[in-house]
C-alpha cells in the first residue's frame, strides 16, 4: 500500500472511522486508468489504486474518492448492473451517491447537472436517463432523456434543451474506474450482499457504532439478522471458489480439429479445506451436524475433495474425503482455540485449496492476512476474528 493511500486511510480513521475501518478490511490491488476503483475480485471486495493518478488529487479529494468507492460497495452497485446499459448504469450509480460526499472533484457527475432530483436510488436515475425505446448497446450509451420534463414537468415539449441534455448524459464519465465492475459478475448477488454485510458488522463494532448520518439507515438494515438462508450462502461461496467441468478454451488448439475449434481444459477436482473448531464453545451436536450434512450434500453433487482439520490450539485430526465416498464424522476436543494452524496447513497442501471454510466461534488468534478465499462459519454468539474473509452465521 502506497504511503499516500495509507495516510488518507489513517485520516479517515480519525475523521470518519466507519469508512476508515471498511477500507482497512479491503484487499488492495494496483492498476487501472482512473485513480481508484472497487470491485469483487474472485468473490473478495478489492480496492484498485492507480497511485500516480490518485496522488494528483488534493488530500480532501482523495478522502472523498475513497468514500465514493465505499458507497458503491455498500450499495452493491458493481453487482446490480445485470443486463442494463453499461454507461447509463455507471452514471446512475454515481448520481445516487455523489451528492452525499463532500469535496468530490468538480468533474464528478451530480444529479443537479442534469436537472434531476437529489436522493434517488441508482435504478430510479436509470429509468430517467434511459429512453425505453433506445437503450443503446451494452457497452455504450443510450440516447438518454435527462430533461426536466422527465422528472415532473409534463405537458411541455422537449424544445431546444433536448440536445444539450442528451449530450451531457452521453459525455458524462465517472471519476473512478467502473470497468473493473465486470469482475464482480462472477460473484452471485446474494453472496456479495453477505460479504458486505459482514464487513459492515465488523466496522460498526470497531468504531463503537459511530456511523455517518447519511448512511445510517442503510447500515442499520445490514446490521439486522440476515434474511439469506445460510445454506444458500455456503453453496454460492463454494460455487464461486472453484468452477468444475470441462471448459472450452480458445487459447489452446484442439488437436483433432485444428485452429477453428476451441480446445478443452482438463477437468479439475475442487479442493476445499474445512476447519472445525473442536473447543467447548462449538461443541453443539445440532450445529456441527447441520454444517457437516450441508457440506456432504454439496460434495456429493460435484467433483470435490474435502480435507477436514479438527483443531483447537493445534490440529488434532485430519480427514481426507472424496466426492460420494464421504461420511460424516464427529470429533470432540476442548481446550482453547488458535485459528492459525489450519491456515498454516493450507499453505503446505498440494494441490492448493480453492477455499478455506472454518466452523468456529472466532475467538482466538488468526493470521493478519490470507491469500485463500475464506468463509468464517460462526456460531450464534461468535465473533469474526479478522477483517478479511466472508462471515456466515449459523443461527442454530
Amino acid at each position: 500500500m502506497s504511503r499516500i493511500l495509507e495516510n488518507t486511510i489513517v485520516r479517515l480513521l480519525r475523521e470518519r472511522p466507519f469508512y476508515g475501518h471498511l477500507l482497512v478490511g479491503l484487499r488492495k490491488g494496483a492498476g487501472g486508468d482512473a485513480p481508484l476503483g472497487i470491485t469483487l475480485r474472485q468473490g473478495v471486495p478489492t480496492l484498485i489504486v492507480n497511485e500516480q493518478l490518485f496522488s494528483a488529487y488534493p488530500p480532501d479529494a482523495r478522502g472523498a474518492l475513497l468514500e465514493h468507492c465505499i458507497l458503491h460497495l455498500l450499495h452493491l452497485h458493481p453487482s446490480r448492473r445485470k443486463e442494463r446499459n453499461r454507461h447509463d448504469w455507471d452514471l446512475s450509480c454515481d448520481l445516487a451517491i455523489n451528492d452525499l460526499i463532500d469535496h468530490m472533484p468538480e468533474q464528478a457527475p451530480r444529479a443537479g447537472y442534469f436537472s434531476l432530483p437529489v436522493g434517488l436510488a441508482a435504478e430510479e436515475y436509470y429509468r430517467l436517463l434511459v429512453d425505453p425505446f433506445d437503450t443503446g448497446s451494452i457497452a455504450g450509451s443510450g440516447s438518454g432523456s435527462a430533461l426536466q420534463d422527465d422528472v415532473g414537468k409534463g405537458g411541455e415539449g422537449e424544445g431546444d434543451a433536448a440536445a444539450p441534455a442528451r449530450l451531457s448524459c452521453s459525455a458524462a464519465t465517472p471519476v473512478d474506474d467502473h470497468r473493473v465492475w465486470e469482475e464482480a459478475d462472477s460473484t452471485p448477488l446474494r453472496l456479495a450482499e453477505e460479504m458486505v454485510r459482514g464487513m459492515v458488522r465488523d466496522s460498526w463494532r470497531r468504531c463503537d457504532g459511530v456511523v455517518p448520518a447519511e448512511i445510517r439507515p442503510l447500515v442499520e438494515g445490514m446490521l439486522s439478522p440476515s434474511p439469506i438462508p445460510w445454506r444458500m450462502v455456503l453453496r454460492q461461496f463454494i460455487a464461486t471458489a472453484g468452477r468444475v467441468g470441462r471448459r472450452s478454451s480458445w487459447l489452446r488448439e484442439n488437436r483433432r480439429f485444428g485452429h477453428e475449434t476451441p480446445g478443452t481444459r482438463k477437468k479439475h477436482r475442487l479442493s476445499l479445506l474445512i476447519g472445525v473448531d473442536v473447543s467447548d464453545s462449538t461443541n453443539a451436536a445440532e450445529l456441527r451436524e447441520a454444517f457437516a450434512a450441508e457440506l456432504l450434500r454439496i460434495a456429493r453433487g460435484r467433483e470435490t475433495t474435502l480435507t477436514v482439520l479438527y483443531a483447537n490450539s493445534r490440529i488434532q485430526k485430519i480427514s481426507a474425503l472424496n466426492g460420494s465416498a464421504v461420511q460424516a464424522e464427529s470429533y470432540h476436543g476442548g481446550g482453547f482455540t488458535d485459528l492459525r494452524p489450519v491456515f498454516d496447513h493450507a499453505r503446505t497442501m498440494h494441490p492448493r485449496p480453492a477455499a478455506v471454510i472454518y466452523l468456529t466461534d472466532g475467538i482466538g488468534p488468526a493470521p493478519e492476512k490470507m491469500e485463500y478465499p475464506t468463509l468464517w462459519v460462526l456460531t450464534k454468539e461468535g465473533e469474526k476474528p479478522v477483517p478479511w474473509g466472508v462471515e456466515l452465521r449459523l443461527n442454530i
